[in-house]
């Protein structure tokens, strides 16, 4: 879980942020506060992994709560969230994840939580990740390598996992796939279906902002919702 703490001097900022988090499993929220003071004692306390900040607060603003924290023990990440576009080339001189506008736009929200997962959670999944999944189906438990995984798709009630000789079948549900596939590279592009990105070969132009991706080795074309296209470009091009 990534620990936040949401700073704002305004509570309906406060609150419309928090909300949004709240549809993240990897987000905690532990804690707000309404001051760039209050962040300070806050962070010291809580020792949030992100600050989500913003910016125009009376007093101490944003940028030299930014500066501040650079002192702590442990050093939080910074997701700027402002209502003011033009500090975003100072704020990444305080090595910002990212920089969010209000009114906050979930397709840009969505971005900056990859992004943010993608930079504090690599030393936790390289200590703690499993080498091998089990899997276990109706008589019978499999042991897979991650990275010979192609893609894992819900269908009938069942989860199936493509692997590049085999595929395999469990009754454990897509979400629980995606928790335990963390850490890898895996993303998901479609409701139904996770990827994994090392076998990517062909991003195609669909219809309707869809995409239709090939995969290297496979003769399977999957389909990647329009929900999921920015995101996945992103993760494709970091």
């Amino acid at each position: 879980m990534i620990k936040a703490l949401i700073v704002d001097d305004e509570r309906f900022s406060r609150e419309e942020l928090i909300y949004l988090l709240k549809s993240y499993d990897s987000i905690d929220i532990v804690g707000e506060a309404d001051s760039g003071d209050a962040a300070i004692m806050k962070a010291i306390q809580l020792q949030p992994d992100v600050i989500f900040l913003d910016i125009e607060m009376p007093k101490m603003d944003g940028m030299e709560v930014a500066a501040a924290v650079q002192e702590l023990k442990k050093v939080p990440a910074i997701v700027f969230a402002t209502a003011y576009p033009d500090f975003a080339v100072e704020a990444f001189r305080h090595e910002a994840v990212d920089y969010l506008l209000k009114p906050f736009d979930e397709e840009q929200l969505r971005d900056a939580i990859a992004r943010l997962e993608k930079k504090l959670q690599p030393i936790e999944a390289a200590t703690s990740r499993p080498t091998r999944l089990a899997i276990e189906g109706d008589d019978e438990i499999h042991y897979l390598t991650p990275s010979d995984i192609m893609y894992v798709y819900r269908e009938d009630r069942l989860t199936k996992i493509v692997a590049k000789t085999q595929m395999y079948e469990t009754k454990g549900t897509l979400k629980e796939m995606e928790e335990r596939l963390k850490g890898f590279s895996f993303f998901r592009i479609h409701k139904s279906y996770l990827v994994n990105l090392d076998y990517v070969d062909r991003l195609i132009p669909w219809f309707n902002g869809a995409y239709q991706l090939e995969l290297r080795g496979s003769k399977d074309t999957l389909s990647v919702s329009r929900n999921y296209v920015k995101g996945l470009r992103k993760q494709l091009e970091l």
